[in-house]
């Protein structure tokens, strides 16, 4: 008994010195960007990176980052992709996966196949073939491209969806077929009001991936600026604002913190509701 108490203290205490360790890991970095936001220039320059700053009511650089990193437009610029991108989203991939789910056809196993195998591709290997379709349809520096290039590269989307779809009896299909009503009614009356748990962790998951995206914002659409690249203005080979650039990445995380802290439950519910159904 003695040695199975030791076994299963030593089991907790390594479960609990494991989460210690990842939450010191990951708060580490957050507490030098909220020091240096608060540091000027000089102070920043001759300080450590987890030295405390000594004004802690210098709001300067948060003001210096809103103002001259055009962050408002930036905010209205990502507010505008994103809704569009979300919409656009839910609607293809539901779509697709009822079509997946609901319907027999020829190739449908090597259609599912490579919608996985696509998952595995990482993006940036097909950025050269991407950039010259986007510019070949007149859509290069638009929001347009940002848009579609959102709308139309989530296979996870799709996934989560067909999970969930295939825990809705067909027979409710059947049952609204017998009442007169066409595919389309049954995708748009039927089946999608039933997909609000998907569609809520779709939005979550998605919705953050868009805020925090840099890479395809600073490539397609360099003459406006997005939450995400706004940044980038204080950034230079000679002179990098680095307590600017802390201070106006606060004011980027605190949104997408405080949606995740309020929408973490609908995350967890509907990752695991998809696995297990």
């Amino acid at each position: 008994m003695g040695a199975i108490r030791a076994r299963v203290a030593g089991a907790k205490t390594a479960k609990y010195a494991s989460l210690l360790l990842a939450a010191f890991c990951t708060l580490l970095p957050m507490v030098a960007i909220l020091f240096a936001s608060f540091k000027d220039g000089r102070e920043y320059a001759r300080s450590g990176a987890l030295t405390p700053p000594e004004n802690w009511l210098n709001f300067e650089n948060f003001s210096t980052a809103f103002v001259q990193g055009a962050m408002l437009e930036g905010f209205v610029n990502t507010l505008i992709v994103l809704t569009v991108s979300l919409a656009g989203t839910i609607f293809v991939g539901s779509m697709a996966a009822y079509a997946l789910d609901r319907f027999t056809f020829r190739g449908k196993t090597l259609v599912i196949a490579l919608f996985m195998i696509a998952t595995l591709v990482p993006s940036v290997t097909s950025q050269v073939a991407t950039f010259q379709l986007i510019n070949g349809l007149g859509l290069y520096d638009t929001k347009a491209a940002l848009i579609l290039l959102f709308t139309g590269t989530d296979i996870i989307a799709i996934y989560l969806f067909m999970q969930f779809m295939a825990s809705i009896p067909i027979s409710l299909d059947e049952a609204a077929m017998l009442d007169g009503a066409n595919r389309w009614t049954i995708y748009w009356r039927v089946i999608l009001p039933l997909l609000k748990p998907a569609i809520a962790t779709v939005m979550i998951i998605k919705g953050i991936g868009i805020y925090n995206e840099f890479y395809t914002p600073f490539l397609y659409l360099p003459s406006e600026g997005l939450v995400s690249t706004t940044l980038f203005n204080f950034k230079s080979t000679t002179n990098t604002q680095w307590e600017v650039i802390a201070a106006g990445t606060l004011l980027v995380i605190i949104p997408s913190l405080v949606a995740f802290l309020l929408l973490q439950k609908w995350i967890y519910r509907g990752l695991i509701a998809g696995a297990v159904k």
